[in-house]
């Protein structure tokens, strides 16, 4: 929709919001010190129930809940943004408190049916109120991709998710404010929205904060985003644990990894690779460059990578034409990669990744995040600093041979053998491969190679792994030259055995 016709449907609407919204011209209290005061009191969980017409709902009658241009649909926050307040029911049946700051004016919005547009199809009389029922969340839009148009930009939804774009993407895989327990052998904890706070959108940003409750902590996130081709948030978290944690994730993103040249065999599928992500990229505080495809494991694997004071991590799609995919709905080389930079010193820790067995494309499968080494302590406060941008671009390799991709598949000719490939650009006629397996002897590598690719194609190095009853092994390569000097960034890859005793 174009800003012009949807500011003329906005004013139309707003006339008769005034029973829906309570204004008042003094800012409302902070939300960081509502955090402070939460955790301090005993956590009450919500109650899961919601009235009619939001209860019970399928997917589909949930997608026939349209939110109401001008009512909760493209309000204006700001000269250059709007804002879409989304229905609850199905998976988001959890109240958030919404405010929202326009003309130098806070309004608390309150929940009513007559915001949204019910489908006859599925629904029948619609109440005039919903007792106990609150937003799910909202969605950011903006004139992203052309002038007066307003795309999504970002949504808040579900848990503490929310994901953003940028130009000429479509939406793939998302961040959380925090993660506890993911990968481990207890439940995950999900913490969640409470309240979200929207600020008036000044010039091409906009400020959004966030109350977070679980049993566990209670916290505070700030985020600023400036969308573009790639879209920035500059985001701020602190965190109020309840009970001392050590199983914590900060800034995680969740992704979705089925199938790819690493292992192909793991879906029956026509497409060549079906994943939102393929690649966990870090630049670690000793100034390396770790370069780990990921993959979609027999069971639950939990790789660490230590570090101190991080420089970047990030989940890529690194494949970016239709070919890749062969998929003419789900775009997934339209999909961003995202990477979080951290802008304060975080210490002492590891990025963790967390690869969970799937057979659909449907559910997210990949966390990667920072741990802290030291637990959170009840009764602290900590406060964790970075940047998230989400993009298109490529991993920013500063060495002088890039990493282009990574193939593997088995050795028919050898059987227990599978056969590694990975692609480097340029030359590397004057380097050598340093190679390297954990959890086997040096032996179980064998077959080693590097060699030019036809047509100036880069270079190649394919190797061969035996890893006989080992479970699980660490690969690592890197590329260096005669003073023994990297010249690559390190590929890391961890081989798991297939749950039927295949390589």
């Amino acid at each position: 929709m174009k800003r012009r016709s949807f500011l003329k449907l906005t004013a139309a609407g707003l006339a008769g919001f005034s029973h829906v919204a309570s204004a008042q011209t003094t800012t409302p209290r902070s939300l960081l010190e509502e955090a402070r005061a939460l955790a301090n009191v005993p956590y009450v969980p919500p109650s899961g129930a919601l009235p009619p017409p939001f209860a019970g709902l399928d997917y589909n009658a949930y997608r026939g809940i349209r939110p109401i241009v001008g009512k909760a649909a493209m309000l204006p926050q700001g000269e250059n943004f709007a804002v879409d307040l989304l229905p609850p029911g199905l998976y988001f049946p959890d109240p958030v408190t919404v405010d929202r700051q326009t003309d130098g004016t806070w309004s608390s919005i309150d929940l009513v049916p007559a915001l949204f547009d019910f489908q006859d199809r599925y629904f029948d009389t619609i109440p005039e109120t919903a007792p106990g029922a609150g937003f799910s969340g909202l969605r950011v839009r903006y004139p992203l991709n052309a002038p007066g148009v307003m795309d999504e930009v970002a949504v808040f939804q579900g848990a503490s998710y929310f994901r953003a774009i940028g130009q000429s993407m479509v939406y793939g895989l998302s961040a959380r404010s925090v993660a506890l327990g993911t990968g481990g052998a207890a439940p995950e904890e999900f913490p969640r929205f409470t309240h979200l706070r929207l600020h008036e959108g000044q010039g091409d940003t906009i400020r959004i904060e966030g109350l977070i409750d679980s049993p566990s902590l209670a916290a505070h996130i700030d985020i600023l985003t400036k969308p573009g081709r790639d879209t920035d948030m500059d985001v701020s978290i602190t965190i109020l644990p309840r009970r001392d944690i050590d199983d914590i994730g900060i800034a995680p993103l969740t992704s979705m990894y089925l199938k790819g040249p690493m292992h192909a065999a793991v879906s029956d599928d026509f497409r060549p690779r079906v994943h939102d992500s393929n690649l966990l990229f870090i630049e670690n505080g000793a100034g390396e460059q770790l370069w780990r495809p990921i993959g979609n494991p027999a069971q639950v694997e939990t790789s660490a990578f230590a570090d101190q004071s991080p420089k970047l991590f990030g989940l890529f799609q690194t494949n970016r034409t239709y070919e890749d995919f062969e998929d003419t709905e789900a775009r997934y080389e339209a999909r961003p990669s995202a990477t979080v930079s951290p802008t304060s010193d975080w210490g002492n820790g590891a990025v963790l990744l967390v690869e969970i067995p799937t057979g659909t494309e449907f559910l997210d499968n990949i966390v990667a995040f920072w741990r802290p080494d030291a637990p959170l302590l009840a009764g602290g406060e900590y406060r964790y600093s970075y940047k998230i941008s989400w993009t298109t671009s490529d991993p920013n390799q500063t060495t002088s041979r890039r990493i282009v991709q990574s193939r593997s598949g088995r050795e028919h000719d050898r059987p227990g053998a599978r056969r590694f490939v990975i692609d480097f650009d340029g030359s590397a006629s004057d380097l050598m491969a340093d190679l390297s397996v954990s959890g086997a002897p040096p032996e179980a590598l064998f077959g080693a190679s590097l060699f030019a690719l036809p047509d100036n194609r880069g270079t190649r190095v394919t190797f061969l792994l035996e890893p006989g009853d080992a479970r699980a092994l660490e690969l690592r390569l890197v590329l260096r030259d005669p003073d023994g000097a990297a010249q690559s960034a390190v590929w890391l890859h961890r081989w798991t055995r297939k749950q039927d005793g295949g390589v």
